[in-house]
């Protein structure tokens, strides 16, 4: 399919069930686009905003300014998509640091009490009538608005691609991230393949591929709505550094235009196919595999090192 410019803006286009700038807290917006068009965009963690209830959890607004708040650029550039391809889009409208959209109900970083040396305190006595009360209120009508968003561009008579947009900071535990961008996956390649061989012929742009994270994590949202319904999909994480101002969201804009418009009229990607998860696939310690059985990759990162991968995304 061709996807072509729009000739005028969508951002007087219809948005529910509020925008996240307005004046009552709305867990989620939803941006209108084609629904037959073949692609929606997600942004989980497109929002720094703590209810007033919360009294901003107790932390140094400061803190909210930074990559643990939010995934930095993410909101404007995923606008800036939405607009180019008339795509529908789903965004939060609720810090990760509420509760974190991208995780599992059951994962233990759903609700962070330390992120990255930032101690929260208003999570500090999370219980679990507390929990339930996020959840209930926040994170699953999120994800209940990309499960109707999904149904309702199947009815329009095309499974849709999901791209989910992140941002990383440059620099982790005193280590640089050298890449400029990477795309995060599972077992599907339809998407994440071409993007990464696409942006990689760009001189002098490094690309990485499962980096600076393992796209492989059970119950978060390209699982729980891209590998479980057997949809195209992958999640690209940008150094925030380069989308931290207008012109860089701009330039990346103009960039995953282009790539996208080169991958998109791909007939397979609009196919329904089951892959599969490695995170349901043993453990390969467990069943006794050993260092080089192939299965023993970047996702030892998630079940080793639990602190670090909390900041995934």
């Amino acid at each position: 399919m061709i996807f072509s410019k729009p000739t005028g803006s969508l951002m007087s286009a219809d948005v529910s069930p509020g925008n996240c700038d307005g004046d009552s807290f709305n867990s989620h917006e939803i941006i209108d686009g084609d629904k037959a068009g073949g692609l929606i965009i997600l942004c989980d963690h497109a929002s720094n905003a703590v209810p007033p209830a919360y009294n901003g959890l107790g932390i140094d607004p400061a803190e909210l300014e930074r990559h643990i708040g939010y995934d930095i650029g993410v909101a404007p550039l995923g606008r800036a998509l939405a607009e180019r391809f008339r795509a529908p889009a789903v965004m939060s409208c609720f810090s990760r640091l509420l509760i974190d959209p991208n995780r599992g109900e059951d994962d233990p970083t759903l609700i962070m009490r330390l992120s990255d040396g930032a101690v929260v305190p208003g999570n500090a006595h999370v219980d679990e009538l507390e929990r339930e009360r996020r959840l209930n209120r926040y994170y699953r009508p999120y994800h209940t608005a990309v499960t109707r968003m999904i149904d309702d561009c199947l009815e329009a008579g095309r499974p849709p691609v999901l791209l989910s947009l992140h941002s990383y900071t440059a620099v982790w535990r005193g280590n640089d991230r050298p890449w400029h961008c990477g795309l995060l996956w599972d077992k599907d390649p339809r998407l994440p393949q071409p993007m990464i061989a696409r942006l990689a012929m760009e001189a002098g742009l490094r690309v990485g591929d499962n980096e600076p994270y393992s796209g492989s994590l059970k119950n978060d949202t390209m699982y729980r709505h891209g590998t479980s319904r057997g949809l195209a999909h992958g999640l690209l994480e940008v150094r925030n550094d380069l989308i931290s101002d207008p012109a860089g969201v701009l330039q990346w804009a103009d960039r995953l235009e282009a790539v996208l418009r080169d991958i998109l009229p791909e007939p397979s990607l609009y196919e329904i196919r089951h892959y599969g998860s490695l995170s349901d696939e043993p453990d390969p310690a467990a069943a006794g595999g050993g260092p080089d059985d192939k299965r023993d990759d970047k996702r030892s990162e998630a079940d080793v090192d639990r602190p670090q991968y909390a900041n995934r995304a």
